[in-house]
Parts: structure tokens; sequence; C-alpha cells
């Protein structure tokens, strides 16, 4: 705050030197050691390192009827969400219908032909029963006439052709029994075994919870935003994350410009607004190789880049919106000044050092730099006063340059 309203005073004081014509009323600044840091601001929030990802399962999908709150603690087996699909429901009562149908129709066949079995084996007994008669019949008929043991002779040969057509139609009707009922047995079977899976995808249908944590709803590639019921969801889709709270990261985007300038490594200080007074720290831990257009058909885009918190006063929640201070350049105990306070005389770097008569125009080489301020390597020491405007020509009493061989390419 102090540097940003330096332009402010150097141009009401200038107006107040000109005015007394007084060289001490001019803005000025005292060079002192201090740490200098050269740093970007970027907005971020926080993020767990870790997530278990609760997805849709295989082949499943609907509409989300029911969906945990974000934030919700949930216990291991708690639902955390439950997908509708009226189509699939309609299919599964439409088969158990079926099925049932089936099943009386099968019911139904073993009857008849338990039925027909049982009447084609009562006449088999009753020709066996016939043919005893005959044969005890034929017994008496030693001493008939021929004629008559003819007749008993032909009806025994008929009752045996009339036995040996019963046994064939009864191996017949038992094979043909087997096979219709197997027939039928094994369309129970495939209709049952369809109903199971879809019973199965309707069960995964209620998703649940495969262990205790806090959840975070998943977003939606559709809309861009977290899932809300009514949403559609697809097989094999996240619907929840369940983070691990005990690492955290922190997420960030970044200007073209300003993603060029921030490195692997660079330190990270983290503010958060839900928490006033926490602080965090980390480093720069990934920079993606490729940016995202800022919004549809735009040339400028944005880079995402990740920090680690590797220490904190308390870790920040999930999704808590953070102050990132990415420090670009740090030294310790250096000699800084004001951007404002140095200037540009025949292509060499000055200040205007106060002294007890005035100012005295003194040659400098400068370090690195931030928007705001500028090392010195040569041409001032600790607790001299420059000026923050360029004084009047009266108040310069004095020129001071550095020697030829003692003068360092700025950096």
């Amino acid at each position: 705050m102090r540097y940003s309203n330096y332009f402010r005073i150097a141009i009401l004081s200038l107006l107040t030197s000109c005015s007394s014509g007084n060289y001490k009323e001019i803005p000025t600044f005292t060079v002192s050691l201090k740490n200098f840091e050269n740093y970007i601001v970027l907005d971020g929030f926080a993020a767990p390192v870790k997530t278990t990802s609760v997805v849709c399962p295989s082949g499943v999908g609907g509409i989300i009827a029911y969906l945990v709150e974000d934030g919700a603690f949930v216990n291991a087996g708690d639902t955390v969400c439950r997908i509708e699909n009226e189509q699939l429901q309609t299919s599964y009562e439409s088969m158990l219908f079926s099925l049932d149908s089936e099943k009386a129709r099968l019911n139904k066949t073993k009857a008849e032909l338990d039925l027909q079995y049982a009447l084609l084996q009562a006449q088999v007994e009753n020709n066996d029963a016939s043919t005893k008669i005959g044969q005890l019949d034929s017994l008496q008929l030693i001493y008939s006439p021929p004629n008559i043991r003819r007749i008993k002779e032909l009806e025994l040969e008929k009752l045996d052709i009339q036995k040996k057509q019963f046994d064939k139609k009864l191996t017949a009707l038992d094979m043909t029994n087997k096979l219709e009922i197997r027939k039928m047995e094994l369309q129970v079977q495939r209709m049952t075994t369809q109903i199971e899976s879809i019973k199965t995808r309707l069960d995964a249908m209620i998703i649940v919870s495969p262990q205790d944590g806090i959840v975070l709803r998943a977003n939606s590639p559709m809309t861009g935003s977290k899932f809300r019921t009514g949403d559609q969801e697809y097989s094999n889709m996240p619907v929840v994350e369940l983070p691990e709270l005990s690492t955290m990261k922190v997420l960030m985007k970044a200007f073209e410009t300003e993603f060029k300038q921030i490195n692997m490594g660079d330190s990270v200080l983290f503010t958060f607004d839900a928490m006033p007074g926490n602080m965090a720290y980390g480093k720069i831990t990934m920079k993606a190789p490729v940016g995202t257009p800022h919004k549809w058909g735009s040339k400028v885009k944005f880079f995402d880049i990740e920090a680690s918190v590797d220490s904190a006063i308390v870790l920040p929640a999930p999704g808590y919106t953070a102050n990132c201070r990415v420090i670009l350049k740090e030294i310790k105990d250096a000699l800084v000044i004001p951007q404002v306070a140095i200037f540009d005389e025949d292509s060499i770097k000055i200040v205007y050092a106060r002294n007890r008569r005035g100012f005295e125009m003194r040659q400098i080489t400068t370090g690195v730099s931030s928007s705001k301020e500028t090392v010195i390597t040569s041409g001032l020491d600790e607790d001299d006063v420059v000026s923050l405007i360029r004084p009047s020509h009266s108040f310069i009493k004095n020129k001071v340059f550095l020697p030829t061989d003692s003068i360092k390419n700025d950096i």
C-alpha cells in the first residue's frame, strides 16, 4: 500500500515544492536492507490430493432421483445417489409378468402331458389284462374245435400287436413330453437369467459409499457444474468423490504472461477467505502444457497450475477459495528502492540522493526487479535517502558517476 501511493504523493509534493522552493519537501525514500520479493498473485481453491471416486456402475444409466448434499458426512454403506431408468424398470416389470405366464404355461403343459401319459398307460395296462385273460381262456380250448382255437389265437396275436403299439406310443410320448418340458424349462431359465441381470442393474442404481468421509458432488461433463437431482447420469461416470483430507493442494489458473514467469518449485503463500488469519505454504508442483480458451472462440488462454500445501496453521477444506502469492524471486538482505525513484539519463540509470545542500544525481546499477521495486547492486548505501520524483535543476548540486570498471550490467 505504501508504494502504491507513491505517484499520488509525488504529484502533490511536486506542486508543493514548486510553490515553496524547499527541497526538503520533496518526497523521499530511505534506503535499507530488506528481503526482496517478486511475486504474482493468483486466485485458486483448495482440493484434496487423493480422492475416491464413486462412479455410476457399468451398464447403468438414467436420471438422478436423489443425490447426497455437497459436503455431507457419510458412513460406509450409506446411500449417496439413486438413479431411475423408467425404460429399464418397465422392461423389468414386463419380464416378471412374462415369466409368471411362462411358468403357468409350463405347469399346465406338464399336467396335460401327464394326463396323456396316464391315459396311454391305462390302455397299456388294459391290454396286458386282456392278454392274460385270453391266455387263460386258451388253456381251456385244448379240447375245443380247431376253428374256435384259431379265433382265440388270432385274438391273442391282436392283443400282442396292440401291446407293441402301445409300448411304442408310450416311449414316444415319454420322449416328446421330456423334450417339450425341457424346452419350456430352458425358456423359463433364460427369462429368469435376464430378469436377474436387470434386477442387478436396478439394484446398482442405488449407489452407496464405500467408506466414511465427506462427500463432494462430481462435475457433470454436460453442464460443467456439479451434478444435481434431475441430471442425466451415464455408465462409469463419477457421481461423487470422497476426498482424503490429510493432504491438500491448491488449483490455480493463470494467463499466459503470468504462466511463463512461474517455474516449477516456486514457493507459494496461501491465505483463505473463509479462514481469516490462517496461512499455508507450498510449492508449484504442476504446470499444464496446454492452455484452455478463456471462452469459446477467444484467443486468450488460461493455464492450469497446481501447488502443494506443505504446511498450514489449519488445513483448508476442499473448495475453499485461496489467495495465492507465487514468489518468483526472493533475495535476502538486499538494498531495495521503489521503481519510481529510478530514472534514465543518457542510457544510464540514476537516482537523486539527498545531501545537506539538496540532491546529487548518482549513477546506479540494478539487479532483479518487480513491478514496484528494484534491487540496487551498486551506487547506493544503506540509509541513503533518494527522491521519488525528479527534482528541479536548482536542487541538483552534484553528479556522481560509477567507475567504469565497477559498473555491472543490469539484470
